[in-house]
């Protein structure tokens, strides 16, 4: 079930050639009082495990190509409280390490693995506390130098190895995007199907959640963005908290969490059921923007070709509306769009729905190639001011989809939930 963590861990070890990598999962954090935050185990530690309980460490012995996990043991009265445990020896049977050993013993152990290594690999920064353990081990090995040993002379930033390893999607990961994708769809349809005038935003929410959960995904990605009438013109509005009105737009952007990867879609439709004549000309701007962007996501592409595509669609509309003046190259060039567009065309997505990876290298954009996995979400946020039309005020309108790069192309794989405007009027009129 695991094999492809374990062939994961030694790739890894292959790019590190030689030296030894300490990864620790995410700590457990106290929300309040004695009641804690849902855990969700480090991406880059699930990457190479696959192993979701707290208090765990990777090692990985490059010069060996030997994995380490350490975890809890096996507490019987603590399982009666907390649930189940693997306990190093079930841990090291259920997901394929080479050897596991109690956390606990992570003082006594790591001293005698960093002995004698050339190179130390880990995610310094990221855990200021363990890095302090990270420290203390060294320096026990530099204690023995009477004995000749010596702690590793190098280090190195493991996570520059892992953030790129990540931005290509094996066909595990494919499959589970694609699901996180169809349940991601069905909470917006159900949304559109519930929406009525008069419904608070968080009743909507319900709707996405209810269906996320009933699906297998019992977390969403990132907290959910129900946005009404003026509220969408916030990017990250996330009160959700408001009455929603005949006649305005509702921008919902959300996405589940399925086996520890995110979905991530946004769609924005009228309450009423039908879109206005001005929210139909913005929102028609949008979505050719969308396909736009869309349409550069290939093999081979350059980074930048989708945000450069949906801009010139974007700017030309902004034009189109009189909503500013002058030519598409000198809006872009002046940077006066950003008045109604002040973001970027999307994200790598994965493990996190902010995904890991550069996308430029040596200073030049990269290129996408298969395995590649990024979001399209152009949008128009149309905030009143002195020189925007009465009739436009306050439409806040993001469309975004998820898209895998392919051998041949791209794969829309959140395209179950209409963006059409024929399509959506359709949806909630129950037809």
């Amino acid at each position: 079930m695991y094999q492809s963590h374990a062939e994961r861990r030694t790739r890894l070890m292959q790019q590190m050639g030689e030296g030894i990598a300490i990864l620790p999962t995410a700590p457990e954090v106290v929300r309040n009082a004695d009641s804690h935050y849902p855990y969700r185990a480090d991406s880059h530690f699930l990457y190479l495990t696959g192993f979701a309980e707290p208090e765990a460490v990777l090692v990985l012995d490059a010069g060996a190509g030997k994995s380490i996990l350490f975890c809890r043991e096996k507490n019987l009265e603590r399982e009666v409280w907390e649930g189940f445990r693997f306990g190093p020896d079930g841990a090291r049977e259920a997901f394929g390490f080479d050897e596991a050993y109690p956390v606990g013993e992570l003082d006594i152990r790591l001293p005698d693995l960093l002995s004698g290594q050339k190179s130390l690999w880990w995610n310094v920064g990221r855990q200021p506390a363990f890095d302090v353990r990270v420290n203390g081990w060294l320096d026990a090995v530099r204690q023995r130098y009477r004995s000749g040993e010596q702690p590793p002379a190098l280090y190195h930033d493991l996570l520059v190895l892992l953030d790129e390893m990540r931005m290509f999607k094996d066909a595990g990961e494919r499959a589970t995007l694609r699901r996180a994708g169809q349940i991601s769809a069905q909470g917006h349809i159900q949304a559109m199907r519930a929406t009525r005038p008069g419904m608070m935003e968080y009743q909507v929410e319900a709707e996405i959640l209810h269906t996320f959960i009933r699906n297998g995904a019992r977390y969403p990605s990132y907290e959910s963005i129900v946005a009404g009438g003026a509220n969408a013109c916030t990017l990250h509005y996330a009160a959700n908290n408001a009455r929603l009105n005949a006649g305005d737009l509702l921008l919902i952007d959300a996405g589940c969490e399925l086996n520890g990867y995110a979905g991530d879609i946004t769609r924005t439709f009228p309450v009423s059921g039908k879109f206005s004549p001005a929210q139909r000309d913005v929102y028609e701007i949008v979505l050719a923007a969308e396909l736009a962007g869309i349409a550069a996501v290939k093999p081979g592409a350059l980074w930048n070709a989708p945000g450069d595509a949906a801009l010139a669609v974007l700017v030309q509309g902004m034009l189109d509306l009189k909503l500013l003046t002058g030519s598409v190259e000198g809006v872009i060039e002046s940077g006066a769009f950003r008045q109604f567009y002040m973001h970027g065309i999307g994200h790598m997505i994965g493990l996190d729905v902010h995904d890991v990876g550069q996308r430029k290298q040596g200073g030049q954009w990269r290129t996408y190639q298969p395995g590649m996995c990024t979001t399209i979400e152009p949008g128009l946020y149309i905030r009143p001011a002195d020189n925007v039309p009465p009739a436009l005020h306050n439409i806040g309108i993001r469309i975004e989809d998820d898209v895998l790069v392919t051998e041949n192309g791209h794969e829309v794989y959140t395209a179950d939930v209409p963006k059409e405007i024929d399509a959506i009027e359709i949806l909630m009129q129950g037809v």
